[in-house]
């Protein structure tokens, strides 16, 4: 009997596992990916469309004659008389310590060129976050300009920091506001953003919500581009041009007698235990059928760090399947087991037609480039077959996602006539693709695990679950990290440890000043 050498027994299983990954339900396994890359393709081929209307209606502004269609499409909307009747937008922005990208950030969030009267509050938990620093310097370049002011929230008790902040920043907003936009410090807004979305509130008083989303600016690793393949998904969801279900917490607008007399409980229930902004109030948004929009010009640059490494990814990837893990009511936990099964679902359902063309592929080669094969081990050429048809698919979903990526850069840029141009160039699609094997392999390790940990460290604080909402806070930011997740930004500083604020004026005084919004009358 002639013995196999390791080599052959290689061999015979890969002939065997590729002929296996043929019969009846592999294939549906395979063909079921297929699927799931063509839909990515046609939601952000719709994306793109919504996003495309909106520079041919800016490009059609400025061929008539508006050549400020970046802040309106009605030029007349821009005169003194209609300027002064804008009603008055109070900025809360929670902060939690300070990264490479913040600085100018917060510099595009505060040279809003919004006509009405606008505040804006930055709110961080204490004087020994690096943010306090940070912003107090820049409020003094910025001197009597603009209407700003740090608020000091203290530490949460019974929510989430961000939570706790912004509900601060709610209750020292001006009395005579009519809105409130929420803003993440990694928000970089274009000139017109706040009166796009006030303009929006007005036209439409039944909005509960307006939110935008972010445009992810890979800076090279492996982990950046995971987290742009993670965000890509979902900004379908959010380029519609009007009525959505997704609510992004970078970006909020709402009414803000909202909070003034705490309606559908928008306080007591984020106060009560929240730990996720936007899951609470999209979830409250559901309950009582009110309305979130989403404008199309409302997408926003979003600068990852220089230095994001794939552990930082991986604690972000943490945090953002951890808020399925939190809910207010029962109907909200079947929402959100539904959506945790269906994602994990369709994840690794995306992954696994990659992993079966490993197989096939390297079949393939073992037979072409070895002699002597024997009749039991001949190739299905079924096999190769399913590997072209996902390397098709794999090219239209790249296509598109490449397509959506570039208009929105293009709206970006027209967005901000004033700002260095953004570019496609430094893309690097050949890790796009693997980040999205990637991401959507890791995707349901970190649910399952989010689900049975009941536990998170977000920013050096560790929030604890019961029953959906959080039920104990430790505060370890001595021992914990030192540095965020997604903008290499210092959590805190040591004690009797001195700010450097000559760098941070330094920076700020070499960017140039625009003209500056309203203040309110006193």
């Amino acid at each position: 009997m002639e013995v196999m050498s390791p080599l052959d027994s290689i061999d015979s299983l890969l002939f065997s596992a590729s002929r296996a990954l043929c019969t009846p339900f592999a294939v549906f396994v395979q063909i079921q990916g297929y699927v799931i890359c063509l839909l990515l393709a046609a939601g952000w081929a719709g994306a793109a469309y919504v996003r495309n209307r909106e520079i041919r209606q800016m490009k059609k502004c400025m061929k008539d004659g508006n050549d400020f269609a970046f802040l309106s499409h009605d030029l007349h909307d821009l005169e003194h008389s209609k300027q002064i009747q804008l009603p008055g937008v109070t900025v809360v922005m929670p902060l939690k310590g300070f990264g490479e990208h913040n600085l100018h950030n917060w510099r595009t969030q505060l040279t809003s060129l919004y006509g009405g009267p606008l505040e804006f509050l930055f709110v961080v938990d204490s004087t020994e976050d690096p943010a306090y620093h940070a912003v107090s310097r820049l409020l003094l370049d910025f001197k009597d300009d603009v209407d700003a002011r740090i608020i000091i929230a203290g530490p949460s008790t019974t929510c989430s920091q961000k939570i706790h902040n912004q509900l601060v920043g709610v209750e020292k907003m001006h009395k005579g506001s009519k809105y409130v936009l929420f803003l993440d410090d990694d928000v970089r807004l274009h000139p017109g953003s706040v009166g796009a979305l006030t303009a929006e509130m007005e036209k439409r008083p039944e909005i509960f919500i307006q939110t935008g989303y972010p445009l992810d600016l890979p800076s090279g690793s492996l982990g950046s581009y995971c987290i742009y393949e993670y965000h890509m998904p979902c900004s379908m969801g959010f380029a519609t041009g009007g009525r959505t279900f997704f609510l992004w917490g970078g970006c909020m607008m709402m009414h803000a007698d909202d909070f003034r007399t705490d309606k559908h409980g928008v306080v007591s229930q984020l106060s009560d235990g929240g730990y996720s902004d936007d899951m609470t109030l999209a979830a409250i948004a559901s309950a009582h059928k009110r309305l979130i929009t989403s404008p199309p010009v409302a997408v926003f640059p979003h600068p990852l760090a220089s230095d994001l490494t794939f552990s930082r990814y991986w604690n972000y990837l943490r945090k953002q399947t951890f808020v399925l893990e939190s809910y207010t009511t029962y109907i909200n936990w079947i929402m959100n087991r539904a959506l945790f099964s269906v994602h994990c679902y369709l994840s690794w359902g995306f992954v696994a037609p990659y992993v079966m063309a490993i197989f096939h592929v390297m079949a393939a080669l073992r037979f072409y480039f070895k002699n002597n094969v024997p009749q039991e081990s001949a190739l299905n050429p079924n096999g190769l077959i399913l590997v072209a048809c996902l390397v098709t698919c794999t090219a239209i979903e790249l296509l598109s996602m490449w397509n959506l990526t570039r208009i929105e850069v293009r709206l970006c840029n027209m967005l901000s006539p004033e700002a260095p141009p953004l570019s496609l160039s430094a893309y690097n699609w050949c890790l796009v693709f693997v980040a999205m094997v990637v991401d959507n392999f890791l995707y349901p390790i970190s649910a399952i695990r989010s689900h049975f940990s009941q536990s998170i460290n977000w920013s050096g604080i560790r929030y604890h679950l019961r029953n959906g909402k959080i039920h104990k806070i430790e505060r370890t930011m001595e021992k914990g990290k030192k540095f965020s997740d997604l903008a290499a930004k210092r959590l805190y500083v040591r004690k009797g440890a001195q700010s450097k604020i000559s760098i941070l004026g330094s920076l700020s005084r070499g960017l140039a000043h625009w003209r500056q919004p309203k203040k309110y009358d006193v």
